[in-house]
């Protein structure tokens, strides 16, 4: 099964919008959002039945037993976090300072401190059928073109749809041991038979990217036309390229800036990555979005312009190297 990871470099450019719709294109039935600070991909599916979920457990926090720490203050002392002081007479740790390294525990001498586990966030596994989540073969439900058809990426129809996804709780670090756990979840449940697994990243160069690009085939930079787009795709181009992934790039909203989208064209062209194609600004976006819908599925100028990234995406990721 071929892995393509959808990436911006900076939020707000339109990567969950291209995913969702290669989804809906492809009728993928494999797919996941490693976006754990904010998942978002499962607004674009709202049929999908109740999630599988289960707790992540995330770096420990320490458990201070009052009954035996004296206030020495020598973990207070060692922390570099700043995250343990004493008050009134014994240790108090904030939790959302502590980075889990379990100094404290080992200096302490009383042995009054024990790292306990720390429930950091939730995986989310959906688990339906590709009729109930795409409809009947080659059709899109909904949809007002009539060139709205189905791209699928080979013949034989699978059935089962895994979607994984994840939560982290507001404050809790360990964003990308939380992406590793949704990458296993879709690994160990796609159906074998699926060629095509879709991956909605995170915006940036972090933790939860770089876990992110682990183990993929393809990126996709999704890039917008702006100063500030521009220096983060940049970034990360450099981020994808140590991994030695095959890189791709599109500019969503291309025409709101054509001279920055001239930019990353001749800067495409400069670093031998594939351009694509642009994709216009085109107000059915939002109003499938907030009807919790893909964009395939309403049509149009941005619509016709993803299929014809989807199809160019297909000929890259299968391609051999």
């Amino acid at each position: 099964m071929k892995k393509l990871l959808i990436l911006s470099g900076k939020g707000g450019t339109g990567k969950t919008t291209l995913a969702g719709a290669f989804v809906r294109l492809g009728r993928v039935g494999a797919f996941a959002d490693c976006d754990v600070d904010a998942p978002n991909l499962h607004l674009l599916y709202l049929d999908l039945p109740t999630p599988k979920t289960s707790d992540y457990y995330g770096m420990g926090v320490p458990e201070i037993d009052t009954s035996i720490c004296n206030g020495c203050g020598i973990c207070e002392a060692h922390c570099r976090f700043h995250a343990i002081e004493v008050q009134k007479g014994y240790a108090y740790c904030d939790s959302f300072a502590c980075e889990g390294c379990g100094l404290c525990e080992y200096v302490c001498p009383q042995h009054a401190i024990k790292m306990k586990p720390n429930v950091a966030g939730r995986t989310m596994l959906f688990t339906s059928t590709k009729e109930n989540v795409f409809g009947m073969e080659g059709e899109i439900s909904n949809s007002n073109s009539n060139d709205a058809i189905i791209i699928m990426d080979n013949p034989v129809e699978r059935s089962r749809v895994v979607f994984s996804s994840a939560e982290l709780k507001m404050g809790s670090g360990t964003s990308g041991k939380l992406v590793s756990e949704v990458k296993k979840n879709l690994n160990d449940s796609a159906d074998e038979k699926e060629t095509l697994a879709i991956i909605d990243g995170s915006p940036g160069i972090g933790c939860p990217v770089i876990a992110s690009i682990t183990g993929m085939d393809m990126v996709l930079i999704v890039a917008e036309p702006s100063i500030s787009g521009i220096s983060d795709m940049q970034r990360l181009v450099d981020t994808a390229a140590f991994f030695g992934v095959r890189i791709a790039i599109c500019v969503n909203k291309a025409d709101t800036n054509p001279q920055r989208t001239e930019d990353v064209r001749i800067f495409a062209d400069s670093h031998n990555i594939p351009f694509l194609a642009c994709i216009p600004y085109d107000e059915n976006v939002l109003v499938a979005t907030n009807s919790g819908k893909s964009i395939v599925d309403l049509g149009g100028l941005a619509a016709d312009a993803i299929k014809t990234i989807f199809s160019q995406v297909k000929e890259y990721v299968f391609m051999e190297r």
